[in-house]
Formats: C-alpha cells, sequence, structure tokens
C-alpha cells in the first residue's frame, strides 16, 4: 500500500509540474503578444491597445483610427497567425517524431514544405495553376500532399518502414527544392521576389479572413492529435509492443501521417515555408514533461507558439528592414537544435 501511495503521489507532483509548465508557457505568449502589439514605428501604449479591442469587440467607433489601424489590420493579424501557425506546426512534429520514432522528422524533413514551395512557384512563375481560378495556396496545398500520397503509395506495394518513409520525404525535399531553384533562375524579378518571400516564409499577407481558415484547421488538428496521444504514445514505444496490444500499426500510422499532412499543408500554404518551429518545439517541450504525448502535445503547441511570436517580434524590431519571420525562426532553431543535440544523451538519437 505504501508503495502505492507513494506511485500516486509522484505522479501527481509529475503532472502538476507539466500543467504548470504549459500554463508558464501560455503566460509568456500572452506577454510576448502583448510586447509585439506595442512594438513597431507607431507608439502605442497598453490603455489605447485595451481601449482599442474592446471598441472592437462592442463594435463601437474607435477614437483613433490611425491608432485601430495599425493595431486591428497591421499587428493583430500576425500576432493571431504566429500563435495559430505555432501550435500547427509543432503539434504536426510531435506527431510524426512519434509515429516514424525518428527526432528529425518534422514536416520539412518530410518533403511537405518543399512540396508547398514547388506549387507555388509554379504558380508564381509559370502562371501554371492545378486548379483554374486557385491560385498560389491551392497549388502550394495540393503539391504538399504530394509526398504523402508517395509515401502512402509505397506503404501500400512496399510495406514502407518508418526508415524508409524518412528517407523518401528527404529525397523528396530535394527534388522539390532544387526545381524551385531551377524556376528561379527563369523568372523575372518581380516574381522572383514573391518566389523567395514565400520560400523564406512569412507572415505578411495573411489576412483576417485566412486565419478563420487557419483556426479551423489547427483546432480540429489539435483536437484528433489530443485524442489520439494514447495511441501515439503506444506507437511510439515500438511496433512489436504495439501490436501486442492491438493496434494495427501500419494503418494507424498512415492514418496518423495523413492529418499531420492535411494540417501542415494548409498551414505552409498561406505562410511560405517556416523551418525549424516543428523541429525543435517537441525537443524542449520533451525536456520539460517528458514523452507522454498527453502532455507533449499540448506542451509543444505553446512552445511552438512561443517560438514563432518571438521570432516575429525580432523580425520587426532587430532592423529597420521587415525580416522574414522563416530567416529569424532559422537563425534560433539552427544554434537551439545543436544546443539540444549537445545536451542531450546519445541514446535519444540512436
Amino acid at each position: 500500500m505504501d508503495g502505492d501511495t507513494n506511485f500516486r503521489r509522484t505522479y501527481r507532483r509529475a503532472t502538476a509540474r507539466r500543467v504548470a509548465v504549459i500554463a508558464a508557457c501560455i503566460v509568456l505568449c500572452a506577454v510576448v503578444a502583448v510586447l509585439s502589439i506595442l512594438q513597431g514605428a507607431y507608439n502605442i501604449t497598453v490603455p489605447d491597445v485595451f481601449r482599442i479591442l474592446w471598441d472592437a469587440l462592442v463594435n463601437m467607433p474607435q477614437e483613433d483610427a490611425t491608432a485601430a489601424h495599425v493595431v486591428l489590420e497591421l499587428r493583430l493579424p500576425r500576432i493571431l497567425a504566429a500563435v495559430l501557425c505555432g501550435i500547427a506546426f509543432a503539434i504536426c512534429g510531435v506527431a510524426m517524431q512519434s509515429i516514424l520514432k525518428n527526432p528529425l522528422a518534422d514536416p520539412y524533413t518530410m518533403g511537405i514544405s518543399s512540396g508547398a514551395g514547388f506549387g507555388a512557384a509554379l504558380a508564381m512563375i509559370l502562371g501554371v495553376e492545378i486548379l483554374s481560378g486557385g491560385g498560389v495556396v491551392i497549388n502550394a496545398f495540393l503539391f504538399a500532399m504530394v509526398p504523402t500520397l508517395i509515401i502512402l503509395f509505397l506503404s501500400r506495394f512496399r510495406r514502407a518502414t518508418p526508415t524508409m518513409m524518412i528517407l523518401c520525404g528527404t529525397s523528396l525535399m530535394y527534388l522539390f527544392n532544387a526545381l524551385t531553384q531551377l524556376f528561379m533562375i527563369i523568372a523575372d524579378p518581380d516574381d522572383l521576389s514573391r518566389v523567395y518571400q514565400w520560400m523564406v516564409g512569412t507572415l505578411d499577407d495573411i489576412g483576417y479572413g485566412d486565419l478563420w481558415f487557419i483556426l479551423a484547421v489547427t483546432v480540429a488538428g489539435v483536437a484528433a492529435m489530443q485524442l489520439l496521444a494514447n495511441r501515439l504514445n503506444v506507437i511510439g514505444a515500438g511496433d512489436e509492443s504495439a501490436r501486442t496490444l492491438g493496434v494495427n500499426v501500419d494503418v494507424e500510422r498512415l492514418l496518423i501521417l495523413i492529418l499531420i499532412t492535411l494540417v501542415a499543408a494548409t498551414v505552409v500554404s498561406f505562410t511560405g515555408i517556416i523551418g525549424f518551429v516543428g523541429l525543435v518545439s517537441p525537443h524542449i517541450a520533451r525536456l520539460l514533461v517528458g514523452s507522454d504525448n498527453r502532455f507533449l502535445l499540448p506542451a509543444s503547441a505553446t512552445i511552438g507558439a512561443l517560438l514563432l511570436l518571438v521570432a516575429d517580434l525580432l523580425s520587426r524590431t532587430v532592423s529597420d528592414l521587415m525580416l522574414p519571420v522563416g530567416v529569424v525562426t532559422a537563425c534560433i532553431g539552427g544554434p537551439l537544435f545543436m544546443f539540444l543535440i549537445l545536451r542531450t544523451g546519445k541514446e535519444e538519437w540512436s
């Protein structure tokens, strides 16, 4: 009985610590969001921000139209986009690393982001649209699905292992990147500038209409992943262990991979290629809350939102030029990922 009591006490403490970590990340997100909405060439105070937001919520006339435009039309959409996209990339990274049992798996290394970049380049440079009138977003979404369709084909006819899936995704990433760069060589300067901005990732062009769509997909993805958290735990323990528990590993892996692709492809279609958020966030969260996906998913989601908020804030403040947010995430994520590699025991990477 004493052992049982001690186990319950230890488990409650561990759970409380994990919940505290998630809550702290949410608070940090709120703090960074407030700082972000205050930063810029046009000076705005905290009371002004809350007054503008309140007047907008209750549909009252704004006292200062210029300040209201800056807050509601320029800064707030970027902040909301950073939160939603950070959450989406992070949960996709967690789920992908769990089902493939590979610490390097994320939407970028699986070729999803590169496929979207190729589709966007087709529309911008050559004017080729897969669906008439679909434009860049539809092209990017459809080509982001290509790597997953190829992996599904391999799994159906060649019984692809997780390692084979990773290698296939990586090879497609290089192929799509090479084709996109080929198109960029022949592009005129205006199209080249658009493609470059899209390839490095940006939150500049996301409006409220886009945000509602991203919100719906992200919320649905988070809810589905959280419901599948125990399944992810079982699959992450190893295929043999999962099969002994009655889990059809191959089928469930493919279904979760399709879900990941739908969420990641949707977000990438609007933001362009923003790297490292889906790769780094799960590793940071794993150090803080452990590998239980019931806690790892929400922890990674809040850390992903925080990383992208910080990156967006830095992109607007470290230089007179508006740096693409994807450049900043790479500058933050690269050294941070190297630190995590060196800090983590080698058994984690075996």
